[in-house]
């Protein structure tokens, strides 16, 4: 867990090797990436993600973090995840400190096996929205996404169904899905 005063960057290097993380690799999922901007402000931890808009052709409208599908230019999945931040809100690769990775995620609704990375950026930070892929850039306090209120373990579908995923509540946003899985995630071995 991160303490207060450690030099953090170090620390989550630290924390996010220690264990084995799940590897999805499974036929017919597309491989790709995100990134996990966290930064420090004030002695506060940061999180970005950002709302889609609604011309982006998968998951339109959802919280998610900046990124996407691997293209054979990118060479690898890394590049893939700063490749994406820096198209969809502007965070440019020599800022980015990959910090390390956090468990693969699949999507089956759009078929992609997500590899998140988690990178530190320094604040404050220059963000260029792309106004076609992304309608709203969130920068979560990491404290707001500790407090119990903003996490509830059942998700409801469109006709008020309960489902076992957990999601967060931040904003006014729901954070679901996979987005919500890598965030339950890094806060437990981060921050919790």
């Amino acid at each position: 867990m991160l303490t207060k005063g450690a030099p953090w960057r170090q620390r989550i290097k630290e924390i996010l090797s220690q264990g084995q993380r799940e590897v999805i690799i499974r036929e017919g999922l597309r491989p790709s990436a995100v990134l996990v901007p966290v930064y420090e402000k004030g002695g506060e931890y940061y999180i970005v993600l950002t709302k889609r808009s609604e011309d982006v052709e998968h998951h339109k409208g959802q919280i998610s973090f900046p990124g996407g599908a691997y293209d054979e230019v990118d060479g690898d999945l890394r590049a893939t995840a700063l490749r994406e931040a820096f198209e969809e809100i502007g965070i440019r690769a020599e800022d980015v400190e990959i910090l390390g990775k956090l468990d693969d995620q699949a999507t089956f609704t759009s078929n992609f096996a997500v590899t998140p990375f988690v990178g530190a950026i320094p604040y404050p930070y220059d963000f260029r929205v792309n106004r076609k892929e992304v309608e709203e850039l969130i920068e979560a306090p990491v404290a707001s996404l500790l407090d119990p209120a903003c996490f509830s373990p059942q998700t409801p579908d469109s006709e008020g169904e309960l489902h076992p995923c957990g999601y967060y509540r931040y904003g006014g946003h729901s954070i679901t899905g996979i987005t919500a899985g890598i965030l339950q995630q890094l806060l437990a071995l981060v921050f919790g």
